[in-house]
Formats: C-alpha cells, sequence, structure tokens
C-alpha cells in the first residue's frame, strides 16, 4: 500500500438527517448530511408521501396546471369567435354589404342568423342584397365557424 495517498478514514463519522435522526458510520468525512433516512423514508414508514428533492413534482404539477389554462384559454377564445354579439363589419364582406345590412338595422351576427333562420328570402327581400351578397355572407359565417340554420341551406354556396 502506498503512503499518503488515501483519504483519512474516521471511524466515528456523524450522519445527520433532514428529519433530526443522527447515528454514527465509518466515513472519509467527519460529518455527512442527508436528506432522507430509514426513520423517514416512505419505504421504511410506510406513510404515503412525496420525497421531492430536485422539485420536480412541483414542475410536473406547473405542467398540468399550465396546460389546464391553455385549455381553458382555449376553450374562451372558441367561444368569443362564434359569439352571436359578433359585429357583421368583422366577417370582411365588402363595404356594400355591411352598409346594406346596417341600413336593415342588422348589426350583429346574432341577427342575421335570426333571419335565416325564417328562410334566405328575408335577407334577399333587403333592398340592396342580393344573391352573391348572400352567398358571401353564408361563406364568411361558415369560415368563422357559425352553424347555419337549416333554413339557410336553399342555395348551395
Amino acid at each position: 500500500m502506498k503512503e499518503k495517498i488515501h483519504p483519512t478514514y474516521y471511524v466515528d463519522a456523524t450522519v445527520i438527517c433532514a428529519c433530526g435522526n443522527t447515528w454514527q458510520t465509518g466515513s472519509t468525512r467527519k460529518t455527512i448530511h442527508t436528506d432522507v433516512c430509514s426513520k423517514c423514508h416512505p419505504f421504511y414508514t410506510g406513510e404515503q408521501r412525496i420525497v421531492d428533492t430536485e422539485g420536480q413534482v412541483d414542475r410536473f404539477y406547473k405542467k398540468i396546471e399550465a396546460r389546464k389554462q391553455y385549455l381553458a384559454d382555449a376553450e374562451a377564445r372558441e367561444t368569443s369567435r362564434t359569439s352571436l354579439s359578433r359585429p357583421v363589419t368583422e366577417l370582411d364582406l365588402s363595404p356594400r354589404v355591411n352598409e346594406t345590412l346596417a341600413k336593415a338595422g342588422i348589426e350583429n351576427v346574432g341577427q342575421v342568423l335570426e333571419k335565416l333562420a325564417d328562410g334566405e328570402q328575408t335577407l334577399l327581400n333587403i333592398e340592396g342584397f342580393g344573391r352573391k351578397s348572400l352567398a358571401d355572407l353564408k361563406k364568411a359565417l361558415r369560415r368563422f365557424g357559425y352553424e347555419l340554420p337549416e333554413a339557410a341551406e336553399e342555395i348551395v354556396v
């Protein structure tokens, strides 16, 4: 055995656990600090608790919360996207169609869908609103995710 290359071995090294338990053992260090021991480890105690020294459980729960928040935000966006109180001007129709609907007192999507529920002819009876305008309106409503009433399906766009 070579001289002066080996560490000092302490026969009476003290091990201190985070729970407060201490005991003596042999080691190359005088004191050793641990997070868990046989007095507090769930495997030995039988109690259900999570030993998380690196914060992995907290990170996992944060990811779950972020996912729930993302799904709630997506649901809110989808709900606002198909809101019946959305102004007709947001449907990206031509200015002529917007003006014609405004003159007829139709300002939001809910009113358009009510007119379509009565049949397409109720919109076609509006002065200045023709089949091309109706086709554009129906395309825009479908693009934004609105369900058209069955009475509005007389013309296939």
